[in-house]
């Protein structure tokens, strides 16, 4: 009994799928083997120069060179495999497809460090125009890189790409009305990233939308809502929109109009108007030549006084606490003076009739008495 397990043991052991299982197995060993020794030499020789993008470089590179350098090795192995020839054909044809995606996934790393480097430039610090067109170019790189990837692994797979191109040149043209949004989109991208009307991170509007750019992409944008919702607009038809920037601003401006009661006489209305402004041009992050206090009408409702100054701040919790202490000031300066804020709406004055008889009839309209 004792025999026949070890038999059937040895069996299963030196079968072919087990010593594949096993040299597979073996190649990713000797692949982080390999990593795991060279990894410290290279990180010293990146250490002893100046710029960081070559230590980025040894810590991102490690798990795709491991990767190859185990596919590698089941290479060099596989003719001593105990496999037939189709298992043996099929085995180099997929050794060769996850290479292919090894490669593509150290280009990947590979622009996102280039991207990075370069975003840390001075020229790009300077000019955030850049550092937008650095990301969408480094999205456009990655499906170009996929592209050319995914040709090579058809070809891999036997696919005749000569033909497969072909095939796309017959029915170019349905393909071109199929993928009208989808190229009119990518130039809207293209669009954006050359005209810079907005970029990642900025406050905007769009038709009646305000919220912060997240993610401007190949397809859509993102933004996120006051509410905390988010709002995917296509690309293609946000480049022909009208959109306002609030990021790019440098001042904030406040604009009111102040309605005090018809009962103010003239002298309180020039003193009013001589204190609010005083208000205004006391602030320190007034900008004086931008200050603004004026009668400007006389409403059926109210004496209307147009208000607009701009303050030195592009925080907007700053300048809400700004309008907060300017508002209470105006409203202690026309309590002060003896006049009131209006409210909206219409005044009716009662007279009491005179003991002669009914109050005359104003101007222009007649009275109509009961027969």
């Amino acid at each position: 009994m004792n025999d026949s397990l070890l038999g059937q043991f040895w069996r299963t052991a030196t079968a072919p799928w087990t010593i594949t299982v096993l040299a597979v197995v073996a190649a990713f060993l000797i692949g982080r083997l390999l990593v795991r020794l060279a990894r410290p030499l290279l990180a010293r020789i990146a250490g002893r120069t100046m710029a960081d993008w070559d230590d980025h470089l040894v810590n991102l590179m490690a798990s795709p060179l491991s990767l190859v350098l185990a596919l590698q090795a089941l290479r060099i192995a596989s003719p001593w495999l105990p496999l037939d020839a189709r298992a043996a054909s099929t085995l180099t044809d997929a050794i060769a497809i996850v290479t292919t995606v090894a490669v593509l996934w150290t280009v990947f790393r590979s622009i996102d460090l280039a991207r990075s480097v370069l975003e840390r430039r001075s020229w790009a610090i300077d000019r955030p125009a850049s550092r937008s067109l650095l990301s969408i170019g480094a999205r456009l790189a990655k499906v170009a890189m996929l592209v050319i990837t995914g040709i090579m692994v058809l070809a891999e797979l036997g696919v005749s790409v000569a033909s497969l191109v072909a095939g796309l040149g017959i029915g170019g043209l349905a393909v071109a009305l199929g993928a009208q949004k989808t190229l009119e989109n990518l130039f809207g991208t293209l669009s954006i990233g050359v005209d810079q009307p907005m970029r990642e991170g900025d406050a905007i509007k769009v038709y009646d939308v305000i919220g912060t750019v997240e993610q401007i992409g190949l397809r859509s944008t993102r933004i996120r809502t006051l509410d905390r919702t988010i709002v995917t607009i296509p690309n293609g038809e946000l480049a022909n929109q009208r959109i306002e920037s609030f990021t790019v601003r440098d001042r904030l401006r406040m604009a009111i109009t102040l309605g005090l009661v018809h009962d103010t006489a003239t002298e309180q209305l020039r003193a009013i108007l001589a204190e609010l402004e005083a208000i205004l041009r006391g602030h320190p992050k007034t900008r004086q030549e931008t200050v603004v206090v004026r009668f400007k009408d006389l409403m059926p409702a109210s004496l209307d006084i147009e208000i607009s100054a701009l303050f030195e701040t592009t925080d907007w919790a700053e300048y809400q606490v700004i309008r907060q202490d300017v508002l209470l000031a105006f409203m202690a300066a026309v309590e002060k003076h003896g006049s009131e804020i209006a409210h909206p709406g219409s005044t009716i004055q009662l007279v009491a009739p005179s003991a002669d008889g009914p109050p005359p009839s104003p101007p222009g309209r007649r009275t109509r008495r009961s027969s």
